[in-house]
């Protein structure tokens, strides 16, 4: 009888330490009464301690089973060494009556072992008592509590919907759990056995990833920084690889590891999409694989150059509107850069070409801009009072009169012209500048990438309308007056020596070293304004068709013109939004003589006197023709004077704001 006893004592009490002493955690409740538990760690170690081999109990079951062992050394180590067992293990109860430590008293509710619960109760506690700063690691813990609560392992199992997909003691040993600290030898092993922890459920990634490069780095070479687990997936806050969260978070993760790969790949449109929030585009892993990744020159490897055009073509597919990628995909360069020409010479000449443009460009322009400012104030300075438009030599049936400068089409032309350069760049900027903290706003403005594209290609159909109707209005008239027409006339447009001598005399002016000079129906600088655009929409319409229909261009030009096209229209872009915003802005309407807005491209006309101070030349050799009169018109009525300053007030205020923008975003991406 008394052998019976011992049995089932010593077997009740297998049986529950072995059910419970799986979870870790700290002490969610008081510990039991001394009265109806007197049981120590030594007692239950007594059975548990890993020494009694096979060692094995009748479950609720039926069926034997082996005790839980709990290694004492190893236990002694751990975060939890000065607990004692029955703090975590509630419903182990002593029973004076039986002499068995695993019987069940009916009358008490006992509590499984709950890692979570105990922890924020302590949290709770610790809050209540004002010592809660004093535990950072505490908080840390109930902060991953919470990030596991909403991941992917504390869903229900969708074998056994009573269990998650992993609970804390499926990562954490439970009786031995002490993650050593940073930067120490201990940590080091602790780091290199994720894998294989992971690996106990995960069998098949685990397969895939021991045969990676970042696997042969940890399990073979022991590199503790090469990538682990927990690096891509994070630690606690698991979720499903299919949510867009996790798309945007796994290729900055890579990006701490491969920062120059990462930062060549947001200057790309795949990287310049996700950076602003959407997932539709490439990601690291769609190129490179997700557990299985192999060098790019590995035969094997997603990316190798006989396996290239295959890895586009599971996204360009022909299908969901992508066409099939062609053989010029191939050889794109998706991490192309400027800074190495012995690797990418074309894009290192591009840049070049683009960044020597802009440079001079800006720099005689803003010079000539402040120059200019600074003279022409001083003189109105000087002659404060005064007119500065002198009325001397017109004639008294000339005085208020208008001449005609542009017709209605003209004028029309000038107007869609402006508003959808401006709809191209508050469509175009965001991709530009993707990591600006207006550009997502403004893009989900815009109703997302998809609908911006729309629009940013619409708005370039009737910007390139308006080029080639000029072209075919220009071709026309020539034909037309063939026999009288003058390339290098008074009227004309072409650049000629003239306006170098013009350009020399105004500096001269600037510097005070000689008179303002006189100008005939077109300045040197109207000519630039004139011509810049044919260099302009060539270089941004032909770029932007390029990138706009990947698949055509694709089929016989190499890939590297991709990465050439978008530096070609990046970069002309933003030399002419600055440019038109800036120096074309202060020209026509910012210039102390012009200031606050000049309206003859909304009126058509301006005033006689303002004709005879800004094209002397022009108005001398008409008056002398006899032809000036032809020119004449009246003046614009108040209301079509008042609807001129507000439309070009309204054009100047939205060129301001996309230039504002432009400044945000090209400062915060140094």
């Amino acid at each position: 009888m008394m052998r019976l006893k011992s049995s089932l004592f010593l077997g009740g009490l297998a049986w529950l330490l072995g059910a419970c002493l799986s979870l870790p955690a700290l002490a969610a409740s008081p510990a039991p009464d001394a009265t109806l538990s007197k049981l120590d760690n030594a007692t239950c170690l007594s059975c548990h301690d890993g020494k009694k081999g096979k060692l094995e109990i009748a479950g609720a079951d039926g069926k034997a089973r082996e005790l839980h062992a709990v290694m004492p050394d190893k236990f002694g180590q751990s975060v939890h060494a000065n607990m004692r067992c029955v703090a975590c293990h509630t419903d182990i109860r002593d029973n004076a009556e039986t002499a068995n430590a695993h019987a069940k008293d009916p009358a008490l509710k006992l509590a499984k072992v709950d890692c979570a619960g105990c922890h924020q109760q302590l949290w709770e506690d610790a809050q209540k008592a004002g010592t809660a700063q004093t535990k950072p690691r505490l908080e840390r813990v109930v902060k991953n509590i919470e990030a596991y609560k909403a991941s992917f392992h504390a869903r229900p199992n969708a074998d056994d919907k009573t269990k998650p997909n992993a609970s804390c003691d499926n990562c954490h040993d439970t009786h031995s759990f002490n993650v050593p600290a940073k930067n120490t030898p201990q940590h080091d092993q602790w780091r290199l056995g994720i894998a294989n922890n992971c690996g106990t459920c995960h069998e098949d990634q685990l397969d895939d990833y021991s045969g990676s490069i970042h696997g042969k780095e940890v399990l073979e070479k022991k590199n503790v920084k090469a990538a682990v687990c927990t690096d891509c997936h994070s630690t606690h806050a698991i979720t499903s690889s299919s949510v867009d969260p996790f798309k945007l978070a796994v290729t900055e993760q890579c990006g701490t590891c491969h920062e120059a790969n990462l930062k060549t790949y947001m200057g790309t449109y795949h990287g310049q999409i996700s950076k602003l929030g959407y997932t539709y585009t490439a990601k690291c892993y769609d190129c490179h694989g997700s557990h299985k990744i192999l060098k790019a020159d590995d035969p094997k490897s997603m990316v190798h150059i006989n396996n290239r055009l295959k890895t586009c073509q599971s996204c360009h597919s022909g299908k969901q509107e992508l066409a099939l990628a062609p053989a010029g995909f191939a050889t794109y360069q998706p991490h192309g850069h400027a800074g190495d020409f012995d690797k990418y010479p074309q894009i290192w000449v591009s840049w070049q070409i683009m960044l020597q443009l802009l440079i001079g460009t800006f720099a005689f322009f803003w010079l000539h801009t402040l120059l200019w400012f600074y003279r022409e104030f001083k003189e109105r300075r000087e002659k404060a009072g005064q007119p500065h438009i002198k009325m001397d030599n017109i004639l008294e049936k000339y005085k208020g009169k208008h001449v005609r400068r542009f017709s209605p089409i003209w004028r029309l032309a000038h107007v869609t012209f402006a508003l959808s350069l401006m709809v191209l760049t508050l469509t175009g900027i965001p991709l530009f500048y993707p990591g600006s903290p207006w550009a997502v706003p403004l893009m989900t403005a815009l109703g997302g990438p998809h609908t911006a594209g729309i629009i940013h290609r619409t708005s370039a159909v009737f910007f390139a309308g308006v080029f080639f109707w000029h072209l075919f209005y220009i071709a026309w008239r020539i034909a037309k007056n063939w026999s009288t027409f003058k390339f290098f006339g008074p009227e004309s447009l072409v650049p000629n020596l003239q306006d170098g001598k013009d350009m020399l005399a105004m500096f001269k002016w600037f510097f005070g070293m000689g008179p303002r000079p006189k100008f005939e129906r077109w300045t040197y600088w109207e000519k630039f304004d004139y011509w810049a655009p044919f260099w302009g929409m060539t270089i941004i319409g032909v770029s932007g068709l390029i990138m706009w229909l990947p698949n055509v261009f694709g089929a016989f030009l190499p890939g590297w013109v991709f990465n050439v096209a978008a530096i070609f229209h990046a970069e002309e872009a933003f030399l002419a939004v600055v440019f038109l915003f800036t120096v074309h802005f202060f020209n026509n309407h910012f210039r102390p003589d012009k200031f606050p807005v000049e309206v003859v491209m909304f009126t058509g006309t301006f005033s006689l006197e303002e004709f005879k101070h800004e094209h002397a030349l022009e108005y001398e050799r008409l008056v002398k023709s006899g032809e000036l009169e032809k020119y004449l018109v009246d003046a614009p009525s108040p209301a079509k004077l008042t609807a001129a300053k507000a439309l070009a007030f309204v054009l100047i205020a939205c060129g301001l704001t996309l230039l504002t923008l432009v400044g945000i975003g090209f400062f915060t991406s140094l």
